[in-house]
């Protein structure tokens, strides 16, 4: 029997419980009393010797005196018999300036290695109602990251959804570390990042590039760490959006959002859903899935001139798009970028797929007639240069038409031109990063694609600026 069966009492008049059973990550608390605690709602279970109390949530309502509940933490060596104290709310997550530089878990530990957050600082709910669309913001704002190919052909807007679909070692953290870094430099904002199922070597190596970049005191760091229990691995998500809605809302700030990965979240709600002895839908997952997924993605917006701006990293797998996990996030999405491992192994950062990655912004009503003209002649330029590749790879370029020869020449130099140098990468390339205007870019794809730069050369569009950059290395002088 699952929902609530009596109605929400307060916190004081809720008699503390006693653990009844210990199952992994479940954790079953029996009340003398037939007032249960809410669904959702959090328990603080006591643990012997001192240490911290267990935070556990509420998930469902097994008979008239029990709950069945999830930890956010390990549960070893939890007794039957230990008190249980409901809290009358939802699981809360520190928030404010203060949380800025810190790196901490879903219930508030710090992770870092540094001293423990103060007693006094503010903590918020993760649980939250989107806000109602009266509120939202009725005009598109485009989010310029200073990153050409995202710039140009996968738009990201204001209070969107943007994803990054890719696996390890295509550049996926560079990319948010530069996401990070433009947020910082032009919009005078701030970042929150939720590290959900994150290797603990991930978490430190992307603590240490933060440092070092200088981007860590504009930042706040959430992790629920692969060797977590799946509860926590499930809502510091839900945490991290807290924490930026807080900016949001109260601080008045443009906030980016990054999640990496979220194909863990869903997967830690189908190890929570299992664990809660639901059966299973579609291919194994929760079927809760669409729900989930939902309760996350619709609290990203923005209200009143300021927004929450996701950036997410979605693992996908065996390739398969198909995949429920991935159609259900893909639908909430305003723009999809590829990683190509193809790419990345020829040195072409960001490893973007010109072909494979989309935006729904990409639309003459929203970018302008010029923008979108550029973005689609950019495109079938590239593809046509991709068709003849196997030709290339078997006979040469010297057996293709001129007119196809021209096509593969500004194909490659468009492909080139698309790359650039990071911020956050000077100190292993040697080379200053740059950010580029969305006006430079298309004016540089639209000089190139009308044939004036087909006698330059390749090697000079390489990891290059903006077009008087490209210019410079090729010996012609500056821009006039």
């Amino acid at each position: 029997m699952t929902g609530p069966l009596s109605p929400p009492a307060s916190a004081a008049a809720l008699a503390p419980g006693t653990v009844l059973a210990v199952r992994g990550a479940v954790v079953d608390v029996r009340f003398s009393e037939r007032h249960l605690p809410a669904l959702e709602s959090a328990l603080n279970i006591e643990r012997a010797g001192g240490d911290a109390p267990l935070v556990v949530e509420v998930q469902s309502h097994i008979d008239l005196r029990t709950v069945r509940c999830v930890a956010m933490s390990g549960t070893d060596g939890l007794p039957r018999g230990a008190a249980a104290y409901p809290t009358g709310a939802p699981l809360t997550v520190p928030v404010g300036p203060r949380v800025l530089g810190r790196l901490f878990d879903v219930t508030g530990k710090v992770l870092d290695g540094g001293p423990p957050l103060s007693a006094d600082i503010p903590r918020w709910p993760i649980q939250r109602a989107p806000p109602p669309l009266a509120k939202r913001a009725n005009q598109i704002q485009l989010f310029e990251t200073g990153i050409k190919v995202i710039d140009l052909l996968t738009p990201v807007a204001q209070g969107g959804k943007a994803a990054m679909f890719g696996g390890a070692g295509v550049g996926k953290t560079v990319l948010v570390l530069e996401l990070i870094h433009a947020m910082a430099a032009s919009y005078q904002g701030t970042s929150v990042f939720a590290g959900i199922g994150e290797r603990s070597r991930e978490g430190h190596e992307l603590m240490l590039d933060m440092r070092r970049s200088g981007m860590l005191e504009k930042t706040a760091l959430l992790f629920g760490q692969m060797n977590e229990p799946p509860g926590a691995r499930w809502r510091v998500a839900l945490a991290a959006l807290t924490v930026a809605e807080y900016f949001r809302d109260e601080c008045r700030q443009n906030v980016l959002l990054l999640m990496d990965n979220v194909f863990r979240f869903v997967q830690a709600g189908a190890e929570v859903s299992g664990l809660l002895g639901r059966l299973p839908s579609r291919v194994g997952y929760q079927p809760t899935l669409a729900t989930e997924v939902a309760a996350l993605q619709e609290r990203i917006a923005s209200l009143d001139g300021v927004s929450v701006t996701a950036i997410e990293a979605v693992y996908v797998p065996a390739d398969d798009f198909t995949d429920p996990a991935v159609t259900t996030i893909a639908t909430h999405l305003e723009s999809q970028m590829k990683l190509s491992r193809a790419m990345a192994t020829e040195g072409m950062y960001p490893a973007i797929d010109p072909l494979a990655s989309s935006s729904v912004l990409l639309d003459p009503l929203i970018v302008g007639e010029r923008h979108y003209r550029v973005a689609q002649s950019l495109r079938e330029v590239i593809a046509q240069y991709r068709e003849l590749q196997d030709v290339i790879a078997l006979l040469g370029i010297e057996e293709l038409s001129a007119k196809d020869r021209v096509a593969v020449g500004r194909a490659r130099r468009l492909q080139r031109f698309l790359t650039q140098p990071f911020v956050v990468t000077e100190a292993f390339t040697g080379k200053p990063g740059c950010s580029v205007a969305l006006a430079d870019t298309i004016a540089g794809c639209e000089t190139i694609l009308a044939g004036d730069t087909d006698e330059w050369p390749e090697e000079a569009f390489f990891m290059a600026g903006g077009l008087d950059e490209v210019r410079h290395r090729a010996g012609l002088g500056a821009a006039t």
